[in-house]
C-alpha cells in the first residue's frame, strides 16, 4: 500500500512536471513569436517612416517646382504685357508717321500745283503731257478751274480727252493714252 500511495503522489507530480514543461515550451514559443512580430513591426515602422520622409521630400519638391513655375508664368505674363504695350506704342507712332507723311505729300503737292499755276499754260501743257496720266491728273485737279482749262486747251487733244475722262471717273481710258 505504501507503493500505491507513492504512485498516487508521484504520478500527479510527474504529470504536473510534464504539463509544466509543455507550458514552459509554449511560453518560449510565444516569446519567440512575439519577438519576431515585434521585429517585423519595427521594420514596418521604419519603412513607414522612410515612406513618410520620402513623401514629405517629394511634396516639398512639388511645391518648389510649382512656385518656380508660377514665378516663370508671372514673368512671362509681364513680358507679354510689355510687348503688347510696345506694340501699341509702335502702332501709334506708325499712325502719327502716316499722318506726317500725308501732310508732307499734301504740302509738296500744293507747292508743285502752285508752280504749275504760275507757269504759262503752253509750258505746263507740254510737261503734263509727258507725265504719267495719274500724276498729271493729280496736279490738274488741284489747280483752279480757269488755269486747268487753259492748260488742257494747250495739250494734245487726245491726251486732254483722256485726262478729262479720268476726271469723270473712267479709269479704263488710261489704256488709250498716246505715248510721246
Amino acid at each position: 500500500m505504501k507503493i500505491k500511495f507513492l504512485w498516487i503522489f508521484i504520478i500527479p507530480v510527474f504529470l504536473f512536471a510534464v504539463d509544466n514543461q509543455k507550458l514552459l515550451d509554449c511560453y518560449e514559443i510565444f516569446d519567440q513569436k512575439r519577438a519576431e512580430l515585434e521585429a517585423q513591426a519595427e521594420k514596418l515602422l521604419e519603412k513607414q517612416e522612410a515612406f513618410e520622409a520620402l513623401k514629405n521630400t517629394y511634396m516639398a519638391l512639388v511645391k518648389k517646382k510649382e512656385a518656380k513655375l508660377k514665378k516663370q508664368q508671372e514673368e512671362l505674363n509681364a513680358t507679354l504685357a510689355k510687348i503688347e504695350d510696345e506694340k501699341k506704342q509702335i502702332q501709334k507712332l506708325l499712325e502719327e508717321n502716316k499722318k506726317v507723311l500725308e501732310e508732307i505729300k499734301k504740302v509738296k503737292m500744293d507747292k508743285i500745283t502752285q508752280s504749275y499755276a504760275k507757269m504759262r499754260p503752253n509750258n505746263a501743257a507740254q510737261i503734263l503731257s509727258n507725265m504719267k496720266p495719274k500724276d498729271a491728273l493729280e496736279i490738274l485737279q488741284k489747280l483752279q478751274p480757269k488755269v486747268m482749262a487753259k492748260i488742257l486747251a494747250k495739250m494734245d487733244p487726245a491726251k486732254a480727252a483722256v485726262l478729262t475722262q479720268m476726271m469723270q471717273g473712267e479709269n479704263n481710258a488710261s489704256t488709250n493714252i498716246p505715248n510721246r
